[in-house]
């Protein structure tokens, strides 16, 4: 199928899945929206230049999900090589009490803090519903390495609900 036909359909259908995890991963709006649009833009790229019998054969969730952790990952690295930057003042940050979060926002706040490790595994098996194959798939690991990272992600994760 021609990427010109292909491709709104793709964004159409997958792009909850990729707004989904993009934002769980990142844990914030912008850096969600910005991550989306990369992701997006990789896949039109790559669609564009690939022969029809390899776009016939393309399972695009899993490979959506698999750019969208792709380009998480370099913007970490990237990010990891420039220094910080914060507000000048305190009164600059956005405090938001925390009686004010719902759950699913305070939920959504303690996966975006887990490690990288077990974050993807959490956010790609209990959100975007990923089967353990797809997820192995997607990190490039044995899906018993996938279920032992949800499994201590969801351990991390209770942790903190205790304590908070």
């Amino acid at each position: 199928m021609d990427a010109d036909v292909l491709f709104p359909r793709l964004v159409r259908a997958h792009t909850d899945d990729v707004w989904t995890t993009a934002l769980r991963l990142t844990g914030n709006r912008p850096d969600a929206e910005d991550l989306v649009q990369e992701v997006f833009a990789s896949a039109w790229t790559a669609l564009s230049s690939w022969p029809p019998d390899r776009v016939d054969a393309l399972r695009p969730r899993a490979w959506l999900v698999t750019i969208t952790l792709n380009s998480w990952r370099n913007g970490l690295r990237t990010a990891s090589r420039r220094p910080r930057t914060g507000p000048l003042l305190d009164h600059d940050a956005a405090v938001q009490p925390v009686d004010a979060l719902d759950e699913a926002e305070r939920l959504g706040s303690l996966v975006a803090r887990l490690p990288e490790a077990y974050r993807a595994p959490i956010v790609l098996r209990h959100v975007v519903g990923l089967s353990y194959g797809e997820i192995a798939a997607a990190l490039d690991c044995p899906p018993g390495t996938v279920k032992a990272q949800v499994s201590r992600g969801l351990a991390l994760l209770r942790k903190e609900l205790t304590w908070t």
